[in-house]
C-alpha cells in the first residue's frame, strides 16, 4: 500500500487550497449574513464561488468520470471539508448531490440522465434522498413503510420521510424516494426507487427539522416530507423492481467514505484554531497553551487524525483495487471511528476557546452539531458495529 500522493493529486491539491485561502475563507464572513436573510435559498455568494471553481477546473471531482481514484479524491475532499458548508456546496462535491448523481449514473436510463443528471452535474439544481421515516427504526432498511404502488403507467406513492438533507432547499427539485413495490418479496426485494420532482401534486415538504437547534439552512435543511397519492410516470423507476435495497448500498459506500475524508478537514482546522487560541489566551499566569492539559488535548487530537487519515486511506485504496464489496469492513470501521474521534476532537477546541466555542462568533458549534449528526447519518453507529462484530465474529463459527 502506497499512500504516497501522486503528481495529478498534488497539483490540484495545490490549485484548491489556494481556492480555499483566495476564494472560500474570505466569503465566511458573507455566506454566514446572507444564509440569516436567504431562508431556505442558497446565499447569493454560492453563484460566484461555484464559476469560479468551474474557471479554475474544480468541479465535479468526486465522479469516476473526472478521471480520480478514491485514494486521489481523499486529500481534495478533505480540503473542501474544513469549510463544509461552502467548499462541497462551490465545487459541486456536496451531499447528498454526489450519491444521487452516482446513483443517476450508474442505474439511471438514458432519459433520466439527461432530465436529471446533466443539469446536477451542472449545478444547477439541487436534489434528495428520500430513505428515513418516522414512523420505522429506519437504520433498518427492509423496514422502508412508504408505499410504491404499479398503477397501469404510472406508481403512486404514500408514505412519510424525514431528516431527508437538502430538500428545504428550493433549488432541490428532485426527490430520490425509496419505498415498497413488492411487500411480499424477500426482505432485501421489496423496495425500489423512483424519481419524484418537487412540483408533483400531493408531495409536500412540510416543515425543516432542526438538528441540535441549528436548521442548517445553510446545506438546505432536513425536511419532512408527505407523499399523498403522490403520482410519476413508471419511467421515474431506477433501474429494476425490487433493486432499491442494492442501489442504496452501492450509494452509501462511496457517500460514507467522502464524509469521513471531510471531516479529517474539519478536524486539521478544529486543531489550528485550538493551538492559535491556546497561544493567544493566558490563564493563573501563563498562556494556555502550557496548561498540561490543554498540551495533552493536542497531542491526542494530532494522534487521532494521523490514525483516522490511515485507515481512511487505506479504505480508499481498496475500493480502488478490490471495490466497494472488497472494502466493506473498512468502510464500516471508518464510519464507526471518524465521527466519534472528529466529535472529540472539536469538544476539546470548544473548551479551550471557553465561552465563545460555543457561540455564533466561532464555527466550532456548529461544527460539532454536524458532526455529531453524523453518527445517525448513512447508518448509526450501532448497526455498523453490529454488522462489523458479526463479520469477525463469522471467522470463528464452524
Amino acid at each position: 500500500m502506497d499512500f504516497g500522493y501522486d503528481a495529478t493529486t498534488l497539483e490540484l491539491a495545490g490549485r484548491l487550497t489556494a481556492y480555499m485561502e483566495e476564494c472560500v475563507y474570505p466569503a465566511e464572513p458573507v455566506f454566514e449574513e446572507q444564509a440569516k436573510a436567504a431562508g431556505w435559498s442558497p446565499p447569493p455568494v454560492l453563484e460566484e464561488l461555484k464559476a469560479e471553481a468551474k474557471a479554475r477546473g474544480l468541479w465535479n471531482l468526486f465522479l469516476p468520470s473526472a478521471g480520480l481514484s478514491n485514494l486521489q479524491y481523499a486529500p481534495l475532499a478533505e480540503i473542501m471539508g474544513r469549510s463544509p458548508a461552502i467548499a462541497p456546496v462551490a465545487t459541486n462535491c456536496a451531499a447528498p448531490d454526489t450519491g444521487n448523481m452516482e446513483v443517476l449514473a450508474e442505474f439511471g436510463s438514458e432519459w433520466q440522465r439527461k432530465e436529471y443528471l446533466e443539469p446536477l452535474l451542472r449545478g444547477e439544481i439541487r436534489s434528495a434522498f428520500a430513505m428515513t421515516e418516522p414512523d420505522v427504526a429506519s437504520s433498518d432498511a427492509t423496514n422502508i413503510a412508504t408505499s410504491i404502488v404499479r398503477d397501469g403507467d404510472e406508481y403512486v406513492i404514500n408514505g412519510r420521510k424525514w431528516f431527508i438533507t437538502g430538500a428545504m432547499n428550493p433549488n432541490c427539485k428532485i426527490f430520490i424516494v425509496m419505498g415498497q413495490t413488492d411487500p411480499d418479496a424477500p426482505s432485501h426485494r421489496r423496495q425500489s426507487q423512483i424519481l419524484v420532482p418537487r412540483d408533483t401534486p400531493g408531495l409536500t415538504v412540510r416543515r425543516g427539522m432542526s438538528v441540535f437547534g441549528y436548521d442548517d439552512s445553510d446545506h438546505g435543511g432536513h425536511a419532512e416530507l408527505v407523499f399523498e397519492d403522490v403520482r410519476v410516470p413508471a419511467g421515474h423507476l431506477i433501474g429494476e423492481r425490487g433493486g432499491g435495497f442494492a442501489i442504496a448500498q452501492a450509494r452509501l459506500g462511496p457517500g460514507r467514505i467522502h464524509h469521513c475524508m471531510r471531516l479529517i478537514g474539519i478536524a486539521e482546522r478544529a486543531v489550528e484554531m485550538m493551538c492559535r487560541r491556546a497561544l493567544a489566551r493566558s490563564t493563573f499566569g501563563k498562556p494556555i497553551a502550557q496548561q498540561g492539559v490543554v498540551q495533552d488535548w493536542i497531542a491526542e487530537s494530532r494522534v487521532r487524525i494521523e490514525q483516522l487519515r490511515l485507515l481512511v486511506l487505506k479504505t480508499a485504496w481498496l475500493m480502488d483495487t478490490v471495490g466497494n464489496r472488497g472494502a466493506h469492513t473498512e468502510i464500516q470501521a471508518i464510519k464507526i471511528a471518524t465521527p466519534i474521534t472528529v466529535e472529540w476532537i472539536l469538544d476539546k477546541a470548544i473548551q479551550v476557546h471557553g465561552a465563545g466555542g460555543i457561540s455564533q462568533d466561532f464555527p466550532l458549534a456548529a461544527f460539532w452539531a454536524g458532526v455529531r449528526s453524523l453518527r445517525f447519518a448513512d447508518g448509526p453507529d450501532e448497526v455498523h458495529k453490529r454488522s462489523l462484530a458479526y463479520r469477525e465474529l463469522k471467522k470463528y463459527m464452524g
